[in-house]
């Protein structure tokens, strides 16, 4: 059993305040199999993948940070919410509703909601028939990237291969204690005391090194924030972001009133271009759209930020390993090509700030923060207030979920979708995940702040083909060299 990652714990801890699931749809050709042929079916796929068969431990008091421990898949987590019809339009209606419900980690901390036998997906014939299967996850069990490949082992049409569990090699004071711990004690002992209370009970010892160690680190962290900014001063790395002030988007610092999505499904190819990243032209695009619709309602949208997610790699502990990058939109530039490549230079440059080694240095001074400490932390943050200056009036989230090998039920995998969830200061974000040859553009809004969410889908699936077809016009050596930012997940 392994301690969840500082990280993974802020995510776990911060579920009980906000709902920040992960939601993964995936929609197969139906095939006619009945629901208890596809409970089946995910039970036993389940059952050969690592991460879906873990469930979190509390320790008494938060002394010790929660532990992973084993467990089997459970009927209920295989659900199949009712409609008055089965049509998608029933399916996005539906959605909206489970965007709004979290799962409880400490029982499991994930489950499946299915659809059968729908009728007008996006993408189908007239007549045939769709299956949906909804993947929804804890946040402390995956980011994006973790949770496409957890995705991929269950409706894979190959044995999945075991995911290596982040610091499983790793040894931690509390791991050495607790491991310690459980071989002096006796196994009929061992048997007796529960998981979460050895936990506990092994983290006291280890809590003077924990406080040292934060402090080591908390040194380290001022020490790389002063060369940030001295490099910073001397153009060496990109400036910080200044943020931007907050719009009708941001909402009022309140939690979402509701949640509502819509979804535009399209060939990749029809958001492909030379020289330009999709994730580029999608944010090119919607910069575009929430132009329009600000303007429609008499707001300013002469100033938009989104706020894009990048995966990172090294992070041997966590199973989040992003960066949050803000981006400016450019949205002061009228001329099209002019603001992608815009676009794409500042993604560029937000990226080479985050990924810089002395960023680490700074992030890695909560490792060692003992528990109660962050806790603590979490659980007092003032989430709901707006601040005077925020990194995004959106998010928009760019994750590549392979190729369309997937089945479920015997059909085979069409496209897939993501809502990045809303929060208080977020209140309309956007999903692109690609699968095969298709990318599916969502939209997540809560209803107070954009009621109008079909006139906006509207106005980003017009702006799409605009921005691709004014950026195929221009000339080859007018263009920007393709920016190589891979952003990655919520």
């Amino acid at each position: 059993m392994n301690s969840l990652a500082p990280r993974d714990a802020t995510m776990y801890w911060l579920s009980a305040r906000t709902r920040n699931d992960l939601f993964l749809l995936y929609c197969f050709a139906e095939t006619g199999a009945t629901a208890g042929e596809l409970r089946a079916a995910i039970a036993a796929r389940a059952a050969r993948v690592p991460d879906l068969l873990v469930h979190v431990l509390d320790t008494p008091a938060n002394i010790a940070y929660p532990i992973w421990a084993p467990c089997e898949f459970m009927v209920d987590q295989f659900t199949e919410p009712p409609l008055p019809d089965a049509t998608w339009a029933n399916v996005t209606e539906a959605l909206g509703e489970l965007l709004g419900t979290g799962v409880r980690a400490q029982y499991r901390p994930w489950r499946v909601h299915v659809f059968r036998g729908i009728s007008g997906a996006p993408g189908f014939e007239p007549g045939e028939r769709a299956l949906v299967a909804v993947l929804q996850l804890s946040h402390a069990l995956a980011d994006g990237r973790r949770a496409g490949a957890i995705a991929r082992a269950l409706f894979g049409e190959t044995a999945a291969e075991p995911t290596p569990e982040p610091g499983k090699n790793r040894s931690t004071p509390l791991n050495r204690v607790f491991a310690a711990g459980q071989r002096r004690l006796p196994a009929a002992v061992a048997r007796i005391v529960p998981a979460r209370w050895l936990a506990a009970a092994a983290a006291l010892p280890a809590l003077p090194i924990g406080m040292a160690r934060t402090v080591f680190r908390g040194v380290a962290a001022y020490r790389a924030e002063r060369q940030l900014a001295e490099l910073t001063a001397a153009e060496e790395i990109p400036p910080p972001t200044p943020g931007a002030a907050p719009n009708a988007l941001n909402g009022a610092g309140r939690a979402p009133a509701g949640h509502a999505v819509r979804m535009i499904v399209r060939d990749a190819d029809s958001v492909r271009v030379p020289g330009h990243t999709v994730t580029v032209v999608v944010l090119t695009a919607v910069s575009l759209a929430l132009q329009r619709h600000l303007d429609r309602h008499g707001e300013p949208g002469d100033e938009l930020l989104a706020q894009v997610p990048m995966s990172i790699t090294g992070a041997d502990r966590t199973r989040n390993s992003y960066r949050d990058l803000s981006v400016d939109l450019a949205a002061r530039e009228p001329v099209l090509p002019l603001r992608a490549a815009r676009i794409a230079a500042e993604l560029a440059s937000r990226r080479e700030r985050a990924l810089h080694p002395l960023q680490e240095v700074r992030a890695r001074a909560n490792d060692e923060l003992p528990a109660a400490l962050l806790h603590r932390d979490v659980t007092h943050y003032p989430i709901e207030a707006l601040p005077e200056r925020v990194s995004g009036h959106t998010v928009v989230s760019s994750v590549h979920r392979g190729p369309a090998d997937l089945s479920f039920g015997g059909g085979r995998a069409r496209f897939t979708a993501g809502f990045p969830a809303l929060g208080s200061v977020m209140h309309l974000t956007h999903g692109v995940h690609g699968l095969g040859d298709n990318v599916t553009i969502s939209v997540h809004a809560d209803p107070a702040v954009v009621p109008d969410l079909d006139a906006y889908a509207g106005l980003l699936d017009s702006a799409l083909s605009e921005v691709a077809s004014a950026l195929r016009t221009i000339p080859d050596k007018a263009k920007t060299p393709a920016d190589r930012v891979r952003p990655g997940p919520s």
